[in-house]
């Protein structure tokens, strides 16, 4: 018995360590179950340029995502351009969200710049669509030129570094890395993809291909848990940007704040030279306002600002005292030169004003001065067609008989005449051919002109 007891008690513990040893082997996999949630999938947009104000939308986003145990934030980025020192900022806010970011550049074409290399390094999940890139000519770590080279070297080694944390932690390249931020590197799909290992996690032709995906991935976060992505078949629910959102997004757009700036300066313009009940000063205050709530959150260079400014004030002058066009040239080239250099594009790759702006703005503003220099010429050689030149060339009537002076009546007035051809009798009609002294000089019509001219009433007048 005391033996058999033995055995059952050993047999006992050996039940027991095996369930120990069962539970211990499936702790991952029941951890990584809890952490299916069932909750939201969200996708939020970003186009134009990645400014402060499309951080504080994309910090939003991430909110709204956390706050709701969202299974993934979907970023699907199609901007050409951002402003590094934001771009950076959030950059690492996407490496320590709570919830799987998915940073997505698309659609076809898109060249994602600075922001899609940034966000695409801190992604917990980076995909891009056919015939896309990333990265930017120009560093993606910008450092004080008057800094000493070694503090430079440190602050440059520090970006790279915490570049390539990201991505090692994500089993992507890190190649590329120290290149892109000290030099500048531009990586599109096929490249990023053919790394080894790649750069990037996947290649998804459309946001239904991409879904499909990311359907049971399994994210480490930074505090360590470990989720799974459900993907499939599901629509993510859109955090769209509210009005105010909106209008920052918009007014931020460096094309939309250059034609912002002049069409501004130009009501300023149109109220001095008519002033009245003070609309288009209005009007002109509310349209720099909103140019200057663009710049502010743009890294602008100085000189080229105030070049425009400047080239505004000579066109502006050109209208107070003409110069037959100087003024204008010289304003409008120095208006065409600040605005192509309007965004210091070391800080902004990407960012610009449109060249087409460029084109419509100057030219619209020349082609209007052009029109107003041309109707001023022709008004100045129109002959005068009031006062006592304006009368010459007209039809009179022959109120008393021109023997050879007399009386006709002319433009509803009464007038001393001179006949040049003798005696006029009254109620013929004779052409005014000169003005001499308050008294018209007259040539006599010929019969039939006068009969197609036809008889006239007479009408009481006053003598000039």
């Amino acid at each position: 018995m005391p033996a058999s007891g033995s055995l059952l008690q050993r047999g006992n513990l050996l039940i027991v360590a095996v369930a120990v040893a069962l539970l211990l082997l499936l702790w991952p996999a029941g951890r990584t179950m809890a952490q299916q949630s069932g909750g939201p999938l969200y996708l939020v947009e970003v186009q134009g340029i990645v400014t402060a104000p499309t951080i504080d939308y994309l910090r939003r986003a991430v909110q709204v995502a956390e706050a709701s145990g969202a299974d993934a934030l979907i970023i699907s980025l199609s901007s050409n351009g951002g402003v590094l020192r934001d771009v950076r900022a959030f950059a690492a806010e996407i490496a320590q969200a709570r919830v799987p970011i998915v940073v997505y550049v698309a659609p076809r074409g898109t060249q994602a710049g600075p922001a899609g290399a940034l966000f695409v390094t801190a992604a917990h999940v980076s995909a891009l669509a056919p015939d896309t890139s990333f990265g930017s000519p120009y560093p993606l770590a910008m450092v004080d030129e008057a800094l000493s080279q070694q503090t430079r070297d440190l602050l440059l080694d520090n970006a790279s570094t915490q570049m390539r944390e990201w991505n090692e932690a994500r089993g992507r390249n890190t190649d590329w890395i120290d290149r892109a931020v000290r030099e500048g590197v531009i990586l599109n799909n096929q490249q990023a993809i053919n790394l080894n290992p790649p750069a990037i996690d996947l290649v998804a032709a459309d946001q239904t291909e991409l879904l499909a995906l990311l359907e049971g991935r399994l994210i480490t976060l930074s505090d360590g848990r470990t989720v799974r992505i459900a993907s499939l078949g599901r629509a993510p629910a859109p955090i769209e940007p509210t009005l105010f959102e909106s209008l920052r997004l918009a007014l931020t757009d460096p094309t939309l704040a250059f034609a912002l700036l002049v069409l501004g300066a130009l009501a300023i313009y149109l109220e001095l030279a008519s002033p009245g009940v003070g609309f288009f000063a209005g009007l002109g205050l509310v349209l720099l306002l909103a140019a200057a709530a663009g710049l502010l959150a743009l890294p602008v260079q100085v000189w080229a600002l105030a070049l425009m400014i400047l080239g505004l004030l000579l066109i502006g002058a050109e209208f107070v005292a003409p110069t037959h066009g100087g003024l204008m040239i010289t304003g409008l080239a120095f208006l065409g030169i600040g605005g192509g250099n309007l965004i210091d594009m070391t800080q902004a790759p990407g960012a610009s004003v449109a060249w087409w702006a460029l084109v419509i703005v100057i030219g619209g503003i020349a082609a209007t001065a052009a029109l107003g220099l041309m109707l001023a010429l022709r008004s100045r050689n129109r002959p005068a067609t009031t006062g006592r030149e304006g009368l010459v060339g007209q039809l009179a009537e022959v109120r008393q008989r021109l023997d050879p002076r007399g009386m006709v009546f002319v433009e509803g007035a009464l007038w001393q005449a001179i006949s040049e051809a003798g005696t006029v009798e009254a109620g013929d009609w004779v052409r005014v051919v000169a003005v001499h002294n308050l008294q018209l000089i007259v040539r006599p019509l010929e019969s039939d002109e006068a009969m197609e001219r036809g008889p006239r009433s007479p009408s009481d007048g006053h003598v000039t």
